[in-house]
């Protein structure tokens, strides 16, 4: 494409995407010769497109011969809503990498187990090398015990039944007392307990229907500048809870 050309469009497909926004401005079902004088096509373009998206499901028509959204439309929708959400949440972590210099992580405990759910580093910040699976290593990483910290004692007590804690690095703690009495926290570290050489930092993040924690991970030698990421790591879990609450609001009244 030339520099300021226009773009080579598909006017069959805008036809059929103004049909179905029109079929969303009419609750109650609107039928073809409506559609056609409102849009202003031909109805027997009209009606070939409608044969078109009912059959491929974004349209459904009625016994009265009305037409209204069909069950795809309802798909694309909620897949819309959560990967708007999966950006909002991606772009508080990529502010936060960019502020602290440090690999950052989503994570949550779902169905007894612990779950990676997004990580944004880069060349400069490089995620830690997963080398035991997080699943089996939630006692020795930060993103585990601050997952494990919103459970019950009987939850973390069943979670080591199906995951015995062992040694990945001498300062691996593996003591079952500590690790099924440990209390909820703030703020949760890990010093080189899963690499040597990392250290990470997890904070809970509230309003979630199951456990959810935003970590960075950093070289062991910066340790001692981590007095510096406590208030970045906490605000940026609180605001990451705002978005989740705002959508649970938002999905609630739909």
């Amino acid at each position: 494409m030339s520099r300021g050309s226009e773009p080579t469009l598909i006017a069959s497909v805008q036809r059929a995407l103004r049909l179905l926004e029109v079929v969303g401005e009419h609750p109650g079902g609107v039928t073809a010769k409506c559609l056609a004088r409102t849009t202003g096509l031909a109805l027997p373009t009209t009606y070939h497109l409608l044969r078109t998206l009912v059959h491929e499901g974004y349209l459904q028509k009625l016994d009265d011969g009305a037409f209204i959204v069909g069950d795809q439309v309802s798909g694309l929708h909620s897949a819309a809503q959560a990967q708007q959400l999966r950006s909002r949440v991606r772009r508080v972590m990529t502010d936060l990498r960019e502020a602290l210099n440090a690999a950052i992580y989503l994570a949550c405990y779902r169905d007894g187990e612990v779950s990676v759910d997004e990580i944004v580093d880069s060349p400069r910040t490089p995620r830690v090398d997963a080398w035991v699976d997080f699943r089996e290593a939630a006692h020795a990483t930060a993103v585990g015990k601050c997952l494990l910290s919103s459970l019950s004692k009987e939850q973390r007590s069943d979670h080591f039944r199906r995951y015995p804690p062992e040694d990945l690095t001498p300062r691996t703690i593996t003591g079952l007392r500590e690790l099924v009495e440990c209390p909820a926290s703030p703020l949760v570290t890990d010093t080189e307990e899963y690499s040597l050489g990392t250290a990470c930092l997890a904070a809970p993040v509230r309003f979630a229907d199951s456990p959810v924690t935003l970590a960075i991970s950093f070289p062991v030698r910066r340790l001692a500048t981590t007095g510096d990421y406590v208030r970045p790591l906490r605000a940026a879990a609180d605001e990451v809870s705002r978005v989740l609450a705002v959508a649970g609001e938002h999905s609630d009244r739909n």
